[in-house]
Formats: C-alpha cells, structure tokens, sequence
C-alpha cells in the first residue's frame, strides 16, 4: 500500500474543509490529478523530488497527493522561510520540478514549476529542464522532510510510504485496542480531524493522512487563531484533536474562549508539553490531555497515550509521554549501551518499523542506528514499570556542573510553578572553573518576574543546591521555531555575549 492510496473513496464525500469551503473527495482526487499530469509534462519520473509552497488549504492537500500520483517525492516548504533558506533546501533536495501558487511561484524561479489556480487547475510554467540534475529515490520514499532544527541545521529526512502507513496503524492499535483500521462503528463515519498547524510541517501532513487512513475528512486551519479554533471546534462537534503546547497556552491565556464543547481529548503535537501546561489546560476548560512522543527520523510519534490509559492512571502518570505503540520497543540505556532498569534515566534508544530511509543529502543515519536496528534518539529519559516513558531532556541539553548532571527540565518546570512566573528555559552557560553551570531565563506572567531570590528560595525548595541556576534573566519572550520548540542555541548565544 502507497500513501496515494489513501484518497480512495465516495467521490461525494467531505474530504477538505478549509478557507470557510467545503472540498469533495472528489474535488480533491481531480485537483491532484491535474497536478500529476502537469508534473508529468514538466519531466517528473518515479523517484523525483518536487518541492511544494503554498499556504494551509486544499491546494496543498491537492498538491500532496499529486506529487505522488506523478510518482514523485514530496517535499514541503514553509512559505515563511527566508529567500536564503529557500535556495539552500532547494539546492539540498534538488527537485526535478516545483508547485506554487501564484504568489508564492516567483520564490521558486529557475525550476520547472506548476501553478496552481483557485479552480482547482494546475498550469506548467517556468523553464524545460531543472536547475540542476534532479536527485531520485527509490520507489518506496513518499517525503523528504526537514527537522524542526533545534539542535543543529535542520536535516533532510527521507520518510517512506510503507514506513508512515505502518506507524500509523500502530497508532490506531492503541488507540482502539487492537482493532484493525476501517473496523469502526457500523456506517458511522469518523468526525474530522483538525489541523491546527503548518502543512509544511510534519505534524500537519501526519495528521491529514492519519485522517484519511480512517477515512474521516480534515478541516485545515490557516493559522492558528483562538477564536476560531473554538469556533470549529463546536460546528464540527469535534470530541478530540490535536494541538501544539504553545495553542494550548493561548487558549488558556484567552479569557474570550470560555468554552470548547464538545471537545474530551487533546492531543499534545511537536513540542515537548510542560506538565503543569496540561494541567492548567485541563483544569481551564474539563479537556484530558494525551503526550505523546516521536521525532522525524522515526516518522512520527511511536509513544503516546490512550484513553483508556488516561481512564487508568488519571494525573497518577502526569508528566511521562505514554507508552509504545503496537510494533514500537523503547529502553533506555547507560553511556556504554547496557540496558537501565525501571525508572533509571539514560540515553533512550528505539526500533520501530517507520525509521527512516536517511537523508536527502546522500548520508545514513550513521552512528545513531546500531548494528541490531536501535535507533539512539538522543533524548535522555526512563521507562518505568508500567511501561510509561518519560522524557527528561536531550543529550545535548545536559548540563555538567562539575561532574554533575542536571536536567534543565527539572528546573524548568519548577520555575514554572512559581506565581508571577509565564514560561523559563534553562541552559547550560561556559563556566571557566565548572566546565559549564545553569542559566534560568524567565518570562513573567505581569509587569516583571519575582526577585531572583524568590526564584532561588523556590528552586532550592525541590532541587539539590547544584541544580540552582547561578543567574535568573528576565525576558519578554523565548526564542521558538516553527513548531514552538525554545531554541536554546540562541538563549546561550545572548548569555555569553555571541560567543556560542
């Protein structure tokens, strides 16, 4: 089975909501074949890469699949890059062909192009030949998508059809108990799913096929704006969905949104979730909060929770990111490989059956893969002994003071507890006798945060003195990416004067 397959069905169906129009299936399914046979026209073969632009809509739904159809690889691009990172993604994948709408095609000059048009039309402009000679994959790689790139340059990862749709029916093993996608109840068809992010992103795409493979339609959001989410949210009778942290804390900030009826389940997506965020978000509006767990080189979220979990363990499991999904094992691991038990935290490694095929720049996945398939996701964690992981911070973001380890999730989220505290992000800082010691910066929930010796007074009441940041910084803002992720870099960066 091919991803492209997933557009089968009734013609007459809603497939797309987006814009304020309703979209058919088949609609959709005519739209994507014109820009198969434009792709076509323009020289595309199995294996090729096309890259495409365009906003939250049903054209970049349309185009997703009509790069399949054309047996090409997609490739998203986030209309809010920079010019400059255009150029270096489409010099990385080197695509035998690009598709944008009107405004945006002028980027992507120099390529074989296909513009779409609001008719659902796809017309061939643009140069005969590529910019240069196009890569080609092999037949199984669906996507090249770039990492969020919150520890180095964002990588592109090569996803495959065969991979995708393996995961994702082991999320629907967990979710249903075992039970086979399409086995759901009677004739009733499943409510939409709603994309609350870029379809430029991971997270966006995964969630229109996740949809589609239960044959629900989706209804696409160009931006998220709080209002309007919960606007959708009761026109749609929506029971569940997906949402970043940082959707999560805009609904709860906005005194506006006063209700999200029918809403029971959310779905936390591309960012790690603050426990105390779930449960300001489940106390603010009645609505169970789900972590879950993935990154792009495993194709998605492999761990994550279940209603019926929550049902079980309730706030008793508040924090940990769930269990695997069905074909998934998870251990965590000391520095020289060996096995940890319940509860001891270490490096987490992986197998799944959706690992990447690697990267579009001609590299493997190198040392993080193992000779016997575990996957080193450079994420420190611990499974305990109900099979729930939990996830404590990354490698990379480890501080050693001294010889002394300390998490920099632990001291956020203790900060985070004070009142008068918004949001902190801890960061290891160049110390000439420590070797490195931790940094605190603070956003304040008013006018200004507590004085440092408040937030010192509330760090030494639940942490070992040497997780104490040495220094608070008041900011207005942390710096995110794309998918809400703080970008560390920058933060020690601003501490060391731009040495970093």
């Amino acid at each position: 089975m091919r991803l492209s397959d997933l557009l089968a069905g009734d013609d007459g169906e809603l497939l797309v909501h987006a814009g304020g129009r309703d979209h058919t299936r088949g609609e959709v399914r005519a739209r994507a074949g014109a820009i198969a046979a434009a792709l076509a026209d323009a020289g595309v073969g199995p294996g090729h890469p096309v890259a495409v632009m365009a906003p939250n809509g049903v054209e970049v739904v349309a185009a997703l699949f009509g790069v399949w159809g054309a047996g090409g690889v997609h490739v998203p691009l986030n209309p809010r890059l920079t010019d400059a990172e255009v150029e270096r993604v489409l010099a990385t994948v080197r695509p035998a062909a690009v598709v944008a709408t009107p405004a945006l095609a002028p980027r992507l000059a120099g390529h074989p192009a296909v513009v779409l048009d609001d008719g659902g039309g796809a017309v061939r402009r643009g140069p005969e030949a590529p910019a240069a000679e196009p890569a080609r994959h092999d037949g199984d790689v669906a996507l090249v998508q770039f990492t969020s790139g919150t520890t180095g340059a964002p990588k592109p990862v090569l996803l495959r059809h065969s991979g995708v749709i393996e995961l994702i029916d082991g999320v629907l093993a967990t979710l249903r108990g075992g039970r086979a996608p399409g086995s759901g109840a009677g004739d009733r068809r499943p409510m939409p799913n709603l994309v609350p992010v870029s379809l430029s992103l991971w997270a966006g795409i995964y969630t229109v096929l996740f949809a589609f493979r239960v044959g629900a339609p989706v209804v696409v959001m160009d931006g998220f704006d709080t209002l309007e989410f919960a606007r959708l949210v009761a026109r749609f009778q929506l029971r569940s969905t997906v949402l970043p942290p940082a959707a999560m804390a805009m609904l709860v900030d906005d005194e506006r949104v006063t209700s999200l009826e029918p809403l029971r389940y959310v779905r936390s997506i591309t960012a790690p979730l603050s426990p105390l965020q779930a449960r300001r978000f489940k106390e603010r509006f009645g609505v169970g909060v789900l972590n879950g767990y993935g990154q792009t080189e495993i194709g998605g979220e492999i761990i994550g929770w279940s209603a019926a979990d929550l049902r079980t363990y309730g706030d008793a499991k508040l924090g940990s990111v769930g269990r695997p999904h069905r074909g998934v094992e998870v251990r965590a691991v000391d520095p020289d490989g060996r096995t940890l038990g319940p509860d001891e935290p270490g490096e987490l490694w992986v197998r799944t059956p959706a690992l990447s095929a690697g990267y579009a720049d001609g590299t493997d996945l190198g040392d993080r893969l193992t000779p016997d398939g575990w996957f080193r996701t450079g994420d420190v964690g611990r499974v305990d002994a109900d099979g729930f992981v939990w996830i404590e911070g990354r490698v990379s973001d480890m501080i050693n003071r001294g010889g002394l380890k300390v998490h920099p999730g632990e001291v956020e989220e203790v900060l985070r507890t004070v009142p008068g505290v918004a949001d902190a992000a801890v960061v290891g800082v160049p110390d000439e006798r420590l070797g490195e010691v931790p940094w605190a910066f603070v956003v304040a929930a008013g006018a200004a945060p507590p004085p440092d010796d408040e937030l010192v007074a509330a760090c030494r009441a639940h942490l070992a003195p040497y997780k104490v940041p040495v220094r608070f910084v008041a900011v207005d803002e942390l710096p995110r990416n794309e998918v809400g992720k703080v970008l560390k870099a920058e933060l020690v960066r601003e501490a060391t004067g731009g040495r970093a």
